[in-house]
């Protein structure tokens, strides 16, 4: 008995029977078989077709410029078959499903993805991928991008962002929001691991290699190995430094050392990778010397006269002038070159102490002294033998007196013992 052949029909039509058409919120998978400027036809398992056109064509990865017939694709269900018997797809949504499938799943697992800004607020960086919005806040910035501005000045702090724009970015994902759409992403939680194991390992005297992340007007900030420390003002140079910005820029490589770790807070110093210039003034300017320089800064207490390019020394207001003077700026200005008198070198305290005082005391002195031998003319002058005779005259006087009193004395005598003898 002959056995009956299966017609291809048959599968299809049990197919059919099995095939239920896609609904809206559905990824679908099928097969490019027409493109056209602005549409795709997509046949979905061979039992419907769908159209993808307009805006749901374009998507991030810019699917239609790519595809060809005969690709597969992947497209999500927006309507059910329209008037032409279409299942109405896009590549748009499909893109945004998988884009948030992705970003789900690295929120679940705490992974590092990278994004691209492309917008600033005052409070942050903006971005959007698929159609899903993110935010990078100020506060979860690495150090690197922090903008540190002086007094917290909100149009610096635009100003800095504004140059982030355009930037790949490692970050976490701390807050997702799919409802609404948004999510609020982390550069620091990205390395906080790298800043972890950095931060075990770094020791005080450690010379590390950074770049400059911020200059305010106490110090220079400088990144390193996911870490951030701070070069206070008085730890930039050995002499006096009156603007920190004129001792770097922002992105600038610097070597720096380590010289406090105080749990978060690390303390770098640049000065101390080049000798202490003090210990050599200790050696150059000696009490007593004479010393020029500039007068380059005035306070309420004294000036500060420029020695070199790192040693200043300080004239005391009490040391200007013989006059009391309640400002140094009743005597000296900002510019001026002046001679002062080393009394003090204190290379521990990096002191320097200066006096003009001093000098115009020497010079009273000496003119003094002038002043006292002018007064008495040489012609007025005594010669040795009048002193002589000055000093004698009144002792060759006093002995003929002398004599003449004994004398009246014995006689008196004489008669008194002629009276007596009577």
């Amino acid at each position: 008995m002959a056995t009956a052949t299966a017609h291809p029909m048959d599968a299809y039509i049990q197919k059919m029977g099995e095939f239920e058409l896609p609904v809206p919120g559905q990824l679908v998978e099928g097969m490019v078989v027409a493109l056209f400027k602005n549409k795709i036809l997509v046949d979905i398992e061979g039992l419907t077709t769908g159209i993808i056109s307009g805006r749901e064509a374009k998507d991030s990865d810019d699917t239609i410029k790519n595809v060809q017939v005969g690709d597969p694709i992947s497209a999500y269900v927006i309507e059910g078959e329209n008037d032409e018997g279409y299942i109405v797809l896009s590549l748009r949504k499909a893109n945004q499903e998988k884009t948030w499938k992705k970003f789900l799943d690295a929120y679940e697992n705490s992974e590092v993805i990278k994004v691209k800004t492309n917008e600033a607020n005052k409070g942050g960086l903006l971005l959007e991928v698929s159609g899903i919005k993110g935010f990078i806040p100020v506060s979860q910035l690495a150090p690197m991008h922090y903008p540190r501005v002086n007094d917290a000045d909100a149009n610096q702090i635009l100003a800095r962002l504004q140059k982030l724009i355009g930037m790949e970015f490692s970050v976490k994902i701390i807050n997702i929001d799919k409802d609404n759409g948004k999510l609020i992403l982390s550069e620091r939680a990205a390395m906080e691991e790298q800043r972890r194991d950095a931060l075990k390992q770094l020791n005080v005297g450690d010379v590390v290699k950074g770049k400059i992340s911020g200059i305010v007007k106490f110090g220079i900030f400088v990144a390193f190995e996911g870490l951030e420390g701070l070069v206070h003002i008085s730890e930039i140079a050995w002499g006096h430094v009156k603007n920190p910005a004129d001792y770097g820029k922002l992105g600038e490589e610097v070597e720096v050392q380590v010289i406090g770790v105080d749990g978060d807070k690390i303390s770098l110093s640049m000065k101390r990778l080049v000798p202490d210039p003090w210990l050599e003034a200790a050696k150059k300017y000696k009490i007593g010397s004479i010393v020029e320089g500039e007068v380059n800064r005035m306070t309420p207490f004294g000036a500060f006269v420029k020695l070199n390019d790192e040693i200043n020394g300080l004239i005391h207001v009490t040391e200007i002038s013989e006059d009391a003077l309640q400002d140094p700026a009743e005597v000296l200005k900002l510019g001026d070159r002046v001679k002062a008198k080393v009394i003090a070198v204190e290379p521990e305290e990096h002191r320097v102490g200066l006096s003009i005082k001093a000098l115009t005391e020497k010079k009273k002195s000496v003119k003094k002294k002038e002043e006292v031998e002018e007064a008495i003319p040489e012609a007025e002058a005594p010669d040795e033998e009048e002193i002589v005779e000055e000093v004698d005259a009144p002792a060759e006087e006093k002995k003929p007196a002398k004599k003449k009193a004994v004398k009246k004395t014995a006689k008196k005598k004489k008669d008194d013992d002629e009276e007596s003898e009577e």
